[in-house]
């Protein structure tokens, strides 16, 4: 199961997250619940740091399928809608193939 956790200040802005895991929804090269968390997992990241250009912390594992990623003080309102998007997808994710395979957890920090 991938575990996707939403971190959460005090002023309700998700400003951290980490996924790690993996589906198990299919054989490897073939399992879409994976593939379409690690899409939007990365593309997020990459929004962030190519198109916002907000300073980040990133530490990524291939084998655990880590990715830990955490904004840095000074972020823009951008890079929180753009983690928010990640979040709206990421629940789509969950409600159409369960939490067998993907779960998303929401923490305050």
């Amino acid at each position: 199961m991938i575990q996707v956790t939403i971190f959460e200040n005090q002023a309700k802005e998700y400003t951290a997250f980490r996924c790690i895991g993996h589906a198990e929804y299919a054989k490897a090269g073939e399992d879409i619940v994976c593939a379409a968390v690690s899409a939007l997992v990365i593309n997020t990241v990459n929004s962030i740091e190519q198109l916002v250009s907000d300073e980040c912390d990133l530490t990524t594992e291939q084998e655990s399928g880590l990715i830990d990623f955490s904004l840095k003080d000074g972020y823009s309102e951008e890079s929180l809608l753009l983690i928010q998007s990640l979040v709206l997808g990421l629940q789509e994710i969950q409600k159409n193939y369960g939490t067998e395979y993907m779960m998303l957890i929401f923490k305050e920090v």
